[in-house]
């Protein structure tokens, strides 16, 4: 535990266990408090020269000067030079520990002219409420969740005052305003140094308990900056559907949660797949399947599918799983009319570019499905199992043996045609008794009739 306040009190060394990606994404949220930073200082920068502007002068004609107009113009200026920094560059902690500092100085500065403005003792100036401002400064280093800058801060903010009463005392040879009689401090110029003890004190306790509170913030904003890039991460291993169905969760997914519901399964493959690699290049191998699923996840995707898996050049989609859905079978047929004209387009490209073709191919069923979670505790996969997706898998065989690129079980069309699945009329042919591969039953499919 000691160790990991140091690491959070040094900063980016306590990063030091931390991916680079994920340490790159928290240096960004740091370079935007910095910016933060710079345009509230701005806004008090504002807040002051207003309420010097329009509050009444009470100090003495005769006081050798105002300060108080020159330390803001020298502000204002050190302010905007931050900020346009804060936008271009990635400030050091040198930069902002020297921010810090200039923020101390310039407060304390005017602070102390006030004894000159207004013809007073030195000890005039520990009454001054203006003090209560250094507690704005200390806050505002709470927007970088790095401690060490809090705490710099406020003990600098700590020494400060104490030099501040130091030259209270000093000043004051003959003691004169030195006093143990509270009233007396309240009502006069006199100092109480028990009083100016507890403002110190208060500094340094409110920075402490605010650095306390940043390691703590900084821890969190840790783990959420790493789960949110694991999250964004792992969800282009899934449908937005699902990774929003995960995310939004009211619980964690475990073995045995599960949804029954009527869906259609598809399943998308290259004939021949094996032949072909076998006459190409690694890196061949993979720009194709790269290209394969660029032109075909698009198209499941747009027609309302999800894709569950990749398994090689296989494609394995569904429809209607996620959620209930009243046209699952229409648009899995519509994908796979799709899919194939796509595939056309594919291989006439192919053509001029004097490469061979490539076959696609696709099956469909609709049915009853279960989709769930199943492993073990450490190893989970969402899938979805039941007869739609058996059917689907075993068909894909069959449009070798039926002569076509896209079959679909009967069941599907009927499914899709009371769904208001218009070309069924036109695109698909109906072949009864087929006898399917694995199928230990003669069935009823639909084949797409080639253009």
């Amino acid at each position: 535990m000691l160790r990991d306040c140091i690491y959070h009190f040094i900063g980016d060394a306590g990063d030091r266990n931390v991916p680079k990606r994920v340490q790159k994404a928290i240096v960004d949220q740091q370079n935007i408090s910095e910016q933060l930073v710079g345009w509230i200082q701005l806004l008090v920068v504002f807040t002051f020269g207003t309420l010097y502007a329009i509050s009444p002068k009470t100090f003495h004609p005769d006081a050798p000067f105002a300060p108080v107009p020159y330390v803001l113009s020298v502000y204002l200026v050190f302010t905007l030079v931050r900020l346009y920094l804060s936008y271009r560059i990635r400030l050091s902690g040198l930069m902002i520990g020297a921010s810090i500092m200039a923020d101390i100085l310039l407060l304390f500065g005017t602070i102390f002219s006030f004894h000159i403005q207004y013809m007073q003792p030195p000890s005039f100036y520990l009454k001054a409420p203006t003090v209560l401002y250094i507690f704005i400064f200390i806050a505002l280093r709470t927007l970088r969740f790095e401690a060490r800058y809090i705490l710099l801060s406020g003990l600098a903010a700590a020494v400060g005052w104490g030099f501040m009463v130091g030259y209270v005392v000093v000043m004051d040879d003959m003691n004169t305003m030195l006093t143990r009689d509270y009233v007396r401090y309240l009502t006069s110029n006199s100092v109480l140094i028990g009083g100016e003890f507890d403002k110190i004190v208060s500094i340094l306790m409110v920075s402490l308990i605010l650095a306390v509170a940043t390691i703590r913030a900084r821890v969190l904003l840790k783990q959420s900056v790493t789960q949110g890039q694991a999250a964004r991460s792992l969800s282009r291993f899934f449908s937005d559907d699902l990774a929003e169905q995960i995310k939004n969760s009211e619980s964690d997914a475990k073995v045995g949660d599960v949804v029954s519901r009527e869906a259609s399964i598809l399943n998308v493959d290259i004939r021949g797949f094996t032949p072909l690699t076998k006459r190409s290049t690694p890196e061949e191998q993979i720009a194709l399947i790269t290209e394969y699923h660029k032109r075909i996840v698009p198209i499941i995707s747009g027609c309302g599918g999800h894709v569950d898996k990749f398994t090689g050049d296989g494609i394995m989609a569904y429809f209607g799983v996620l959620t209930e859905s009243t046209s699952h079978a229409a648009q899995s047929l519509k994908a796979m009319e799709e899919i194939i004209r796509a595939s056309d387009q594919w291989n006439a490209e192919r053509s001029e570019q004097g490469l061979e073709p490539v076959v696609i191919h696709a099956s469909c069923a609709s049915g009853p499905i279960v989709f769930g979670v199943i492993g073990e505790e450490h190893r989970l996969e969402y899938t979805v199992i039941g007869d739609a997706a058996n059917v689907s898998a075993k068909m894909e065989k069959q449009t070798k043996a039926e002569g076509v690129r896209a079959i679909a079980t009967a069941v599907t069309l009927d499914c899709a045609v009371k769904q208001g699945y218009s070309e069924a009329a036109t695109r698909w042919e109906l072949r009864k008794d087929r006898q399917v591969a694995g199928v230990d039953h003669l069935m009823d499919v639909i084949v797409l009739r080639e253009a």
